[in-house]
């Protein structure tokens, strides 16, 4: 089968790519719940719940790095199988009993292999899709990735938590994900896009979007990453906890959606800047919200995880809007390494100076950043004006939590230019 014969299937010719990253989600959904719930509960040292998710955001700065190269060197389909198993050895020594160290190991290796991963199943969905719904096709896989992430944790509040149950869990479903995408006749695309990061050039065309990637990438690890611990050191549940966390990734969807197809009708940083505002609000909301009345907070909770969703694709979209095809590669590459470099200092930051100032501090640094950017925003609208006649690009729907590179995954071939 040619290429293009390839990109004339029916979106159902992808859905093994879809299948395989669904069950990578509900692994790493039930560990994202588990890992910091055993680690508050358990005695660990304070920094060790937050060493965990610094771990994930830095190994998964360090997937986006090596991936490209190493798909050029041995493939696809060998480097999916390859970082599955390290997705596996990472839940093995998280099954071998709490050891804070261990298991920081095992989430720097879940970072590494999982970002790994989501580059290889973009890669080979781009190359999968024709333009007629190629669009649709990546909408339903990131609602796909984050419903399974949702219910993935709220699956944990399903089992126990003591002894090695959740991490088993995760090694079947992530030995289950490799079937799908292994097995697969769709033909193996080319080798991607060298990660060329240009900095000025990202911030030359897109100041707004560039510092909104950077403080997407310390708003979603911290929202993302600290709530679970948060809510264990109130005593909150397990199940409780499994349910927030499931309900916090379908705010992003009844959130994101509405605020981005806004953002195609008015200049989105209008948007960006009613979108910060709605993310310090829920956060001062959070800081005085009681455990004891749960379902208010799970709606708190869920509006500000979609509102923090929601700045990273808005902030992509509005750099994609002012940005020449022909940069569309290096954008991405800047942008993806940019958004990963955030998420690991951010969290370490936060880490660093909980013990100090307490359990809500990642709930006050998530208000400073967002009224930081916002601030910025407004400074740039009220100085510069929306170019007459800017090409605009349709929303698409992305989640902070996975890397975007889409544009990456495209190879070096002059097809980066075509229509998107």
């Amino acid at each position: 089968m040619t290429s293009e014969e390839a990109r004339a299937n029916s979106p159902l010719s992808v859905a093994s790519i879809v299948v395989s990253m669904t069950a990578v989600a509900l692994g790493n959904g039930v560990m994202s719940a588990y890992v910091p719930f055993v680690l508050s509960r358990s005695g660990s040292p304070s920094w060790a719940a937050g060493g965990a998710v610094t771990a994930v955001a830095f190994g998964g700065l360090l997937g986006c790095v090596v991936a490209g190269p190493l798909i050029r060197r041995v493939g696809h389909a060998r480097l999916f199988a390859s970082s599955m198993a390290l997705v596996i050895l990472g839940a093995l020594l998280i099954a071998l009993g709490v050891n804070p160290i261990l298991w920081i190991i095992g989430r720097l290796l879940y970072g590494a292999a999982g970002n790994t991963n989501f580059i290889i199943a973009q890669s080979w969905l781009n190359h999968a899709a024709s333009n007629a719904w190629r669009g649709r096709a990546m909408s339903f896989f990131y609602m796909a990735y984050v419903i399974g992430l949702g219910t993935g944790a709220w699956a944990f509040g399903q089992m126990p938590a003591e002894g090695n149950l959740a991490p088993l869990v995760t090694i079947f479903f992530t030995a289950l994900a490799i079937l799908p995408i292994s097995l697969t006749r769709l033909p193996t695309p080319p080798a991607p896009a060298n990660v060329s990061v240009d900095i000025k050039m990202a911030w030359r065309n897109s100041p707004v979007g560039f510092i909104g990637v950077l403080a997407s990438g310390g708003l979603s690890m911290m929202v993302q990453g600290f709530t679970p611990i948060y809510a264990a050191g109130n005593q909150v549940s397990q199940g409780d906890i499994a349910l927030l966390m499931f309900v916090m990734q379908l705010g992003m969807l009844f959130i994101q959606y509405p605020l981005g197809a806004l953002s195609d009708r008015m200049d989105r940083r209008i948007v960006l800047v009613f979108t910060c505002g709605l993310i310090a609000v829920m956060a001062v909301v959070a800081l005085f919200a009681s455990f004891t009345h749960l379902l208010l907070l799970m709606i708190v909770f869920a509006i500000w995880a979609g509102a923090v969703e929601t700045v990273y694709s808005i902030a992509n979209a509005h750099a994609n809007d002012r940005t020449e095809p022909e940069d569309f590669v290096p954008l991405a590459s800047t942008m993806l390494v940019a958004w990963s470099a955030s998420a690991t200092l951010v969290p370490l930051f936060v880490t660093l100076v909980t013990p100090g100032l307490g359990p809500k501090t990642f709930i006050y640094a998530a208000m400073a950043v967002a009224v930081a950017y916002g601030a910025f925003v407004i400074v740039r609208l009220l100085g510069r004006k929306p170019v007459p006649g800017a090409r605009r690009d349709g929303f698409e729907m992305l989640s902070a939590q996975v890397p975007n590179a889409t544009v990456i995954t495209e190879p070096d071939d002059g097809r980066a230019d075509r229509p998107r």
